[in-house]
């Protein structure tokens, strides 16, 4: 059995791997736009404070000098929120950073419905979608504390543009440290199962998991995937587990339209096609509440995943 409370900041996680590799990378240096406090690289400000730098409300000035700084051989992490970093800036990503293939890791905190008090202007539930559409861009949803560790040192020391997609809610621990390093090209398997398998990354992970346990009671063998990158997609996964399974169900706090649903669908249907149904948020804003009663409001709780792995059995 899970222990869903044994919980943890992924930007935590993030704040003190930038610390650890400040040490080791002379070169690396992180950029914020006046929310360092909630992003946690006011950790690497504290330790390296020459190399740190607040460049203010001003996001597209954030990712043009991260820009200049990856030219001039720097090593540049940037954070801000998704809603701001993605929304605002999505043209210097375009033009100043992918187009020209430069190594700037862009970390956005606070994604999905995370900042649910805050309402649908702060919820990023078309990050994915826009940050996925770009050449040369690298997109990156880690699970856990332990694997968002992994994945910022796979950024630093890995060529090319990447966005890494952090909630501002404690995620689920699932991996133990010094056991686990991440791979874009394979995707761990969270929980074994035979009869369908769901597609899932961070905090809907938790979710996918005790969806799992109700079905069990049911009768139903479902494995549960982290697929963690998006891209580059690891496809020969997904046409395998299709092939094996036969049943596909994707989950995602992101909107049902552009994210992992629809990568998962884009492979299948050329290579594998198979039913399949996608989880997440249907073509719509967010709204102010607590993240667990926007969940239930949005059709993202356990209890939707496992009506989507009954409906997704009887199409096969």
């Amino acid at each position: 059995m899970y222990n869903f409370s044994h919980c943890s900041h992924t930007r935590d996680a993030y704040g003190h791997a930038l610390v650890e590799l400040g040490e080791e990378m002379p070169n690396l240096v992180v950029l914020d736009s006046d929310l360092s406090g909630s992003t946690k690289t006011a950790k690497f400000a504290k330790k390296f404070p020459d190399r740190f730098l607040d460049i203010g409300i001003a996001e597209q000035n954030l990712i043009d000098i991260a820009a200049g700084l990856s030219l001039s051989g720097k090593i540049p992490f940037v954070s801000t929120f998704a809603i701001f970093g993605c929304g605002r800036a999505w043209e210097q990503i375009r033009n100043t950073l992918a187009l020209d293939n430069l190594t700037v890791n862009l970390v956005m905190t606070h994604a999905g419905l995370s900042l649910g008090g805050d309402g649908a202007t702060h919820q990023s539930l078309e990050d994915i979608a826009i940050m996925r559409v770009i050449p040369n861009m690298q997109v990156i949803v880690p699970a856990d504390s332990v694997e968002t560790r992994e994945v910022i040192r796979y950024a630093a020391k890995t060529k090319g543009p990447k966005y890494i997609r952090i909630s501002r809610r404690r995620t689920m621990d699932i991996f133990q440290k010094g056991e686990y390093h991440f791979n874009p090209a394979q995707y761990p398997v969270i929980e074994d199962g035979s009869d369908v398998t769901i597609f899932s990354n961070g905090c809907m992970l938790r979710e996918s998991l005790k969806a799992t346990q109700e079905l069990k009671k049911q009768g139903i063998s479902a494995k549960v995937i982290n697929l963690h990158s998006i891209k580059p997609l690891a496809k020969e996964i997904i046409i395998s587990e299709a092939k094996k399974a036969g049943a596909i169900v994707t989950v995602e706090e992101h909107n049902v339209i552009g994210g992992i649903g629809s990568a998962v669908a884009e492979v299948l249907s050329q290579n594998n096609p198979v039913p399949m149904k996608i989880i997440g948020v249907n073509d719509r804003f967010g709204g102010s509440g607590h993240v667990e009663e926007l969940y239930r409001e949005l059709d993202l709780t356990p209890e939707h995943i496992c009506r989507a792995v009954h409906e997704v059995m009887k199409m096969r």
